[in-house]
């Protein structure tokens, strides 16, 4: 056989095996995106859904860690990651303003809620969040059986945990020494959940997660109408200035796939639990409904 009957034989066995699928042809390796994120996000299944759309979409391996928001907010503060989706305005709007963030965007929002036992043995039903809260340490107090469990993480739930205490007029550090009956799961949403299931106590809950477990306990909300309970989402990619590192582009990408008009309707869409939605798009109304009030922004998470 001469040598270029050779070549057009060799060419032909090749397109073939390429055909049949034989050979695979070498691919672009993924880059990587490494997000930081709350519990309540994770905890409800929205970014496991999210995720092959984004990885597919950018040919990307999106690595999320999920830890409370403070957490999140320090790894972004180290540069240990890209991207943070988070939940707590006035600590997102600290980082950005101290220079580690940039390009906040909303992408949904939904509400916290007052959760106890049908019982309500404190009797905070309707109440506005600052009352209901009073009147459950000062039952508590009384009688110890009667327990609140805080997430006591220093997560955006927390903090916003801590912001009703400081509006109804009360020391927080106070409230923690005050007995048995104010409980630090020191854990993330789920866990604290299932906790204050099993104790039969009350504890402050975002509406996307307690839907998303609505099968699995008894508790049943109590609380659900006040200011405080607004509970907006931001993302925010870490500032490649301070951080050469960070992957910025694909940061960007991700704020990008977020706020799409495409996934702004999956957001709305996921895990409808008896016509309710865990979470509302917000990328289209974020300066209106970004933060409700000025002051609460600016509440101290600590």
């Amino acid at each position: 056989m001469n040598k270029k009957l050779t070549v057009l034989v060799a060419m032909i066995m090749l397109s073939g095996m390429l055909i049949t699928g034989c050979v695979e042809m070498p691919t672009e390796e993924p880059e990587v995106l490494i997000l930081a994120t709350t519990t309540s996000l994770y905890d409800t299944g929205l970014l496991v859904h999210l995720e092959p759309i984004f990885e597919d979409k950018h040919n990307v391996d999106l690595q999320i860690i999920s830890a409370g928001t403070g957490i999140a907010i320090r790894h972004g503060e180290d540069g240990d990651v890209d991207v943070l989706l988070v939940h707590d305005r006035a600590r997102e709007d600290a980082f950005v303003e101290a220079g580690y963030g940039v390009n906040r965007r909303c992408i949904a929002y939904n509400y916290f809620l007052i959760i106890g036992s049908k019982d309500d043995p404190a009797g905070i039903r309707g109440m506005s969040p600052e009352d209901a809260v009073t009147r459950i340490m000062e039952a508590g107090i009384k009688d110890p059986q009667i327990r609140f469990v805080s997430r006591g993480d220093d997560s955006g739930t927390h903090a916003r945990e801590i912001a009703i205490w400081v509006s109804a007029g009360h020391d927080y550090e106070m409230v923690r020494m005050s007995g048995p009956w104010y409980v630090e799961a020191g854990a993330g949403m789920g866990a604290t959940l299932r906790m204050a299931n099993e104790k039969s106590a009350y504890t402050l809950v975002d509406i996307g997660t307690f839907l998303a477990f609505a099968g699995d306990v008894d508790l049943v909300p109590l609380v659900e109408v006040g200011e405080l309970l607004f509970n907006p989402y931001g993302v925010i990619a870490v500032n490649p200035e301070l951080h050469p590192h960070v992957n910025f582009e694909m940061a960007n990408n991700f704020i990008n796939f977020l706020m799409s008009p495409e996934i702004q309707q999956k957001i709305g869409e996921f895990g409808v639990v008896d016509g309710r939605p865990l979470f509302f798009p917000l990328a289209s109304d974020c300066q209106r409904k970004g933060c409700p009030t000025w002051e609460l922004c600016k509440t101290s998470a600590s």
